[in-house]
């Protein structure tokens, strides 16, 4: 199991859960927590016995986004070489969250903001209760509301017209509005945010693996291919999927009238 410092994890089962560990500072990340999650994800892949992963924040937030003392207060007076070093390691951890083959929840407990915005963005599922809330505030502080990814990401889950209002704005969305443009997948009750997350994880982590983390690659690519490259790729990579014990699982199990047992 990872020894992070400034985050918890911990596995259960073939469900991993993440959980932001800074509760006072409504989970604001620093340095620190950035290269750890960078990491972390980074190494997913090698983690087989992991088949889902939950990410939450501890107290009444998701995550704020950048600590703004620990980080933006660190970043005035740096010269441009170590101010591209931080974007793009901010970058990277969006990037291994994409490439990690594990289907991850965010459980949004509370504000979303910022960073931590782009990290439920990046999840395959966001599951909130009413009170949450998402902003993508960079041009609050001054900078671009590009950034980590979300000017990738945001216009491929809710359109190009939403994503620019909400990363030129900056205003805070409530999960209520972010159900009704396919930000938030789920609403349910405060107090059930974290178990309807790992619940959906469970399910995840039930499903045939190899399959699964297939479809979440062929997402990825298919963003920016044409038809004949998609059909292409599918065409491939159901070929791979057929040479699977867990497609040889699910026909034994319809014969003989059970339920599959994937791996």
């Amino acid at each position: 199991m990872p020894a992070a410092k400034t985050f918890r994890y911990e596995e259960s089962g073939a469900v991993a859960t993440i959980t932001l560990n800074r509760p006072d500072r409504l989970n604001a990340l620093t340095f620190e927590v950035y290269a750890e999650l960078r990491d972390l994800f980074a190494s997913m892949p090698e983690r087989r016995q992991v088949r889902a992963i939950v990410i939450t924040g501890a107290g009444r937030g998701f995550c704020s986004g950048g600590d703004v003392d620990e980080i933006i207060g660190r970043l005035i007076g740096r010269d441009p070489a170590e101010l591209l070093e931080f974007t793009r390691m901010t970058g990277a951890l969006i990037y291994n969250m994409r490439m990690c083959p594990q289907p991850i929840v965010a459980a949004v407990n509370g504000v979303a903001a910022g960073a931590g915005a782009v990290i439920a963005l990046a999840s395959d599922f966001r599951i909130a209760h009413e009170q949450a809330g998402f902003a993508f505030l960079f041009t609050k502080v001054g900078l671009a509301g590009a950034d980590m990814g979300a000017a990738y990401l945001l216009p491929r889950i809710v359109g190009f017209a939403r994503a620019t209002e909400l990363l030129l704005l900056g205003d805070t969305i409530s999960a209520t509005d972010a159900l009704l443009i396919g930000l938030v997948n789920r609403l349910v009750p405060a107090d059930a945010v974290v178990r309807e997350a790992q619940a959906l994880a469970s399910r995840l982590a039930a499903g045939p693996s190899f399959a699964l983390g297939v479809t979440k690659r062929l997402l990825n690519h298919e963003l920016d291919a044409d038809l004949a490259a998609a059909i292409e790729a599918e065409a491939e990579a159901q070929a791979l999927c057929m040479q699977t014990r867990n497609f040889r699982e699910f026909f034994e199990a319809h014969a003989a009238k059970r339920a599959p047992q994937f791996d």
